[in-house]
């Protein structure tokens, strides 16, 4: 057993996925807060429940304090714990904003929508705080978002902007959590930034999809719905109404397609496939859970019919511990699991930044890395793609609203 070294202030704590990640990697979280109630109640019950941390000494938010509050009614006072000297600093400042502004299932409003603001808060606390290193988390469509002056990429460089002159060096790229042992492919961006300490690399992948590379093969829903108890029955919802059939035709890893409008470089239409109907693929890790009470189907060998994967099967497959203690109504605990970081990513990003800080201060300042190659190709392909068919996707998200 390691022993937890390495303070941490929390923001946007949610139900905890990236606390748990990052105790397991030996960090000390003294502060969690998030002004959703549900998700306060999940973290006083978790603490309550005094739940082992895996691989470590200890039990998860020991030592937290917990604060129930909108992050722009917050100072670095208010989050910092009782008995510390005035001029305490963590070690580590994190958080993932609301992703629902950037986010392909949301509408995509960005810096329009209050919740794309929270930004600036967490960039004021970050100076109010300065933290040793800064870990920033957030789906990957932040990547090409559009500032105020309308270029795709502007927020994420205005965000690393505001940090330099903060003092910060940052290295950002995207991470698949099942190239780290979580059974769902889960694509974020992840920032890491240091004002003093060696700018560490992003964790390498310990995981493949065909275990080449010498790594280890991807872990499977199959193989994570094996391990776990038979679902509760009352947590288990059965296809009803008029697509049942269609939904019991399925083959796994299919759905039922959506309507698409024909674009210019797609001359038999932008299509994909409905949310709420598709059938998981247990050979594969799960596909992204999302923050809704309609997660993908299965079909399972010994059960009558097709049937939803359950909330606490997505909070496995995130990688929450199974007696991590979810608060509020079903709903609510779909939100809080999707809206969470996956917890087997978080301790691996958690397990360089916590070697960065225990090397000590290297001999020279360090320095921000380039934008990493296939992002930037990511960013020019989605400024063409806007040039070409922007107009169109401007109507249907119109048409959303």
């Amino acid at each position: 057993m390691m022993q937890q070294q390495g303070e941490v202030v929390s923001l946007f704590s949610g139900a905890g996925g990236l606390d748990v990640g990052l105790e397991q990697a030996g960090w000390t979280v003294v502060t969690a807060t998030d002004h959703d109630k549900y998700a306060m109640d999940t973290l006083r019950q978790s603490k309550d429940a005094a739940i082992a941390i895996r691989g470590q000494a200890g039990v998860h938010m020991s030592e937290t304090m917990l604060v129930e509050a909108d992050v722009k009614e917050l100072s670095a006072a208010d989050l910092t714990p009782g008995g510390k000297p005035a001029d305490w600093r963590p070690d580590l400042l994190v958080g993932g904003p609301p992703c629902q502004p950037w986010s392909s299932a949301g509408h995509q409003k960005g810096l329009s929508d209050p919740r794309g603001q929270l930004i600036a808060d967490y960039l004021r606390l970050i100076g109010e705080f300065q933290p040793r290193f800064v870990l920033f988390e957030n789906v990957r469509g932040l990547v090409t978002a559009v500032g105020e002056h309308g270029w795709h990429g502007e927020v994420l460089e205005s965000i690393r902007s505001d940090l330099a002159d903060l003092g910060y060096a940052s290295r950002f790229a995207t991470l698949n959590a099942a190239d780290y042992g979580a059974a769902q492919r889960r694509v974020r961006l992840i920032l890491i930034a240091t004002r003093d300490h060696t700018l560490p690399e992003l964790p390498a992948p310990t995981h493949h999809k065909d275990g080449a590379e010498g790594l280890k093969p991807w872990v499977t829903l199959g193989e994570t719905l094996d391990r776990l108890p038979k679902p509760d029955p009352a947590d288990v919802v059965r296809p009803s109404g008029t697509r049942a059939d269609e939904l019991r035709a399925l083959t796994p890893g299919k759905g039922l397609r959506t309507g698409g409008k024909v674009m210019a470089n797609r001359p038999s239409g932008q299509w994909g496939y409905r949310q709420d109907s598709f059938l998981a693929d247990p050979s594969l890790p799960s596909r992204t859970i999302r923050a809704a009470s309609t997660p993908d189907w299965l079909r399972l060998p010994g059960e009558p019919d097709l049937r939803r994967l359950t909330w606490r099967e997505c909070a496995a497959l995130q990688g929450f511990p199974d007696d991590w203690q979810f608060a509020g109504t079903n709903a609510s605990r779909f939100r809080q699991i999707g809206n969470a970081v996956q917890v087997d990513m978080a301790e691996a990003v958690g397990r360089v930044l916590l070697d960065s800080l225990l090397s000590g201060l290297p001999d020279v300042p360090p320095v921000s890395a380039e934008w990493p190659a296939e992002l930037v190709k990511r960013v020019r392909y989605t400024s063409m793609e806007h040039r070409v068919n922007g107009h169109l996707r401007s109507r249907v998200r119109a048409n959303l609203v």
